[in-house]
């Protein structure tokens, strides 16, 4: 169990991911921080916790997209907490549409939300955790970096892909300081908000045909793996990427 430490999650209070790592963060001891675009579901999910750990947890609407709104979540949590230990970037949007017709304010959307937010939380938090000499930060991107594929979208597929990148370069810049940066790239881990975005014939058959262990992903594997990364079991593991697709795009 870990005690005394504070780990800020981005998108937090939604059905898949973020709120299944925000459980299991909870589970594993740290003060969670739940953050979401959603302000309503934000404070609801964390009130949810509190009760069901009989503990309080800090509910702080952001939108990883306002720079403004960034600098001043990390300065909030920082003045109430006094630390953040851990931070979990996976908020995340996407949109599909061919390159010859993706409008710019969808690509620019994309690359605000998955690839800027993310260095913007980098950004705010890195500080903090420079001066204590301590830090562990998991960045949730997708195997949508490496495949060649039309399922996940020009968008998504490069900003998903520029999180890698900014992964390893700021491990590189930080390990003296004592803070370990990683990523993580999920395949199809289902929500019910995927069927939204995706046709329902992209779910037909992948278990049987495509997963090597017969069943699609859920949150609580990610979840897993990045407590996992955050804990000190963890300690030798920078820089690198961890992919979680029930065997569909395994990569070294």
């Amino acid at each position: 169990m870990v005690e005394g430490k504070v780990a800020l999650i981005t998108a937090a209070s939604g059905a898949g991911i973020g709120s299944a790592i925000a459980r299991q963060l909870a589970e594993d001891g740290y003060d969670v921080v739940i953050t979401d675009a959603h302000e309503r579901r934000c404070r609801e999910f964390a009130q949810q916790l509190s009760e069901q750990y009989g503990r309080p947890f800090l509910a702080v609407p952001l939108d990883v997209s306002d720079a403004a709104g960034v600098e001043r979540c990390a300065a909030q949590v920082l003045d109430e907490k006094g630390r953040i230990d851990a931070l979990v970037n996976n908020a995340g949007w996407s949109t599909i549409a061919p390159v010859a017709e993706l409008a710019l304010a969808d690509w620019q959307r994309c690359l605000d939300i998955d690839l800027t937010g993310t260095f913007l939380t980098m950004r705010h938090i890195l500080p903090a955790m420079i001066a204590r000499g301590s830090g562990a930060i998991v960045n949730i991107s997708s195997i949508a970096a490496y495949e060649t594929s039309t399922e996940h979208g020009a968008a998504y597929s490069a900003a998903k892909a520029g999180v890698l990148a900014l992964t390893r370069v700021a491990a590189a810049e930080n390990g003296r300081h004592g803070i370990r940066v990683n990523a993580i790239t999920p395949g199809l881990i289902y929500n019910d908000f995927l069927r939204k975005i995706y046709p329902a014939e992209f779910f037909d058959g992948y278990a049987e045909n495509r997963s090597l262990v017969g069943r699609i992903g859920r949150p609580e594997d990610v979840a897993a793996l990045v407590s996992f990364l955050l804990s000190d079991k963890a300690g030798y593991i920078t820089g690198e990427v961890y992919g979680i697709s029930g065997g569909v795009h395994p990569h070294g």
